[in-house]
């Protein structure tokens, strides 16, 4: 690969992930602090996500797979998300910044498989280069979260009071505009299929690979990870606000520890997946869950604070040894004809169907917990993903029979 095109598409993957860790995860905090948003709204505004990874199938089956190049619809979306975050950050009460956030994440969930799409184009062996470009997204993320506690204290107690949490937005418009512009600039990456190609709804939503649940294994992994987004959603909508409730200094930049700890775990994943195999290394995710919940019900700001950044570390394991994992498993069990359909059930399952019950659950349990104006009794809220994760967790064990599942690296 070029030099130029490898770093045209690590600044691509660089803004692609500093856009999204630029607003998503204080999204929480600005909603019940600045809009005076309710719990279960706030489960509305995350679950706009799912929402996104629903719809965003039809985008890229429908449009991107047929019509126009990937470069080009990455940047029309980018330059219409642009437009959005600005009007949410100019929002003053829910009811209006609600239709921009789900438009919003409509245009940006596609966005997501276009920039795989782009530099996969450019790659004439992604098993080696790939990881080299997408750990700048990782990068971005990271940065993106520092930027907003140690640079400019816009998640300080200060900054939440003062309403400075809706600069995010008006950062992530910037980005969002920048990487639109840029990706004009990117290598063509014409559509993957004819015009004339029909495209059926079962295509589309990888249907296809509904035949792999007539497998037992493979059933009890599919409800597994769909039932494993539910704790999953918790600590996307409730860790910032939790961490800035309870008084935790720079929350968002701690937080960042998580993805730092991605890139540790993603590199020891083939280790543990030839020592210990394939169900021992999910289990090991799924408990980790149950784990970085018991420390966040128990853990505080003071002397008990190191059972946060605990818990926040745990997130590779949390991830990386469930989602990665699980997305070997699938890539093991389809064959040649299946394996894109049966990827993308699986991020349907999760991301769409999952996580849309999660944010919801997380919502519900939220306001009930709710013991004042704007306090949560977080003891309560973390126990319930937790006992869930280890019920998960159980299931799993019991129900799963080990098989050898080879790690292609």
């Amino acid at each position: 690969m070029k030099k130029l095109t490898q770093f045209q598409l690590s600044l691509m993957m660089f803004l692609e992930f500093f856009i999204w860790g630029g607003w998503f995860v204080t999204l929480g905090t600005f909603l019940g602090n600045n809009l005076n948003a309710s719990d279960p709204e706030i489960g509305m505004a995350f679950s706009t996500q799912s929402w996104g990874a629903i719809i965003a199938p039809f985008i890229i089956g429908l449009i991107a797979d047929r019509y126009f190049n990937a470069e080009r619809i990455l940047g029309v979306l980018h330059l219409v998300g642009a437009g959005l975050m600005y009007m949410m950050s100019q929002s003053t009460e829910f009811n209006t910044f609600y239709p921009y956030v789900l438009g919003y994440m409509i245009a940006y969930m596609p966005t997501l498989a276009l920039v795989n799409s782009v530099s996969f184009n450019q790659m004439n062996d992604p098993t080696k280069q790939f990881a080299n470009i997408r750990v700048w997204g990782t990068i971005g993320w990271i940065v993106a979260g520092l930027a907003i506690s140690y640079l400019f204290h816009w998640d300080s107690e200060e900054g939440i009071a003062t309403g400075l949490l809706k600069n995010t937005f008006t950062m992530t418009a910037v980005a969002s505009g920048i990487l639109g512009l840029f990706s004009f600039t990117l290598p063509k990456t014409p559509p993957s299929k004819s015009k004339g190609e029909k495209a059926s709804i079962s295509d589309i939503l990888g249907l296809d690979a509904l035949n792999l649940l007539k497998d037992r294994n493979f059933l009890i992994f599919f409800i597994s990870s769909v039932l494993i987004c539910i704790p999953l959603a918790f600590y996307y909508q409730q860790a910032n606000p939790f961490l800035s409730e309870i008084g935790v200094e720079n929350p968002t930049g701690k937080m960042t520890i998580g993805q730092a700890s991605e890139v540790v775990f993603m590199l020891l994943l083939p280790f543990f997946f030839k020592r210990f195999g394939f169900k021992k290394t999910i289990l090991v995710g799924m408990l980790a869950w149950t784990i970085r919940y018991i420390l966040f019900a128990y853990g505080n700001a003071g002397e008990l604070a190191f059972m946060l950044i605990i818990g926040i570390a745990l997130h590779g394991i949390c991830y990386d040894f469930f989602f990665v994992s699980g997305q070997i498993y699938t890539d093991s069990k389809a064959g040649d004809k299946i394996k894109s359909a049966a990827q993308g059930l699986i991020t349907l399952a999760t991301y769409g169907v999952g996580m849309l019950i999660g944010f919801w659950v997380a919502g519900q349990i939220s306001n009930k917990y709710l013991v004042g104006e704007g306090a949560h009794d977080w003891e309560n809220i973390w126990i319930f993903p937790a006992i869930f994760a280890a019920v998960v967790f159980v299931l799993f064990a019991l129900f799963f029979k080990d098989e050898k599942v080879e790690y292609n690296n």
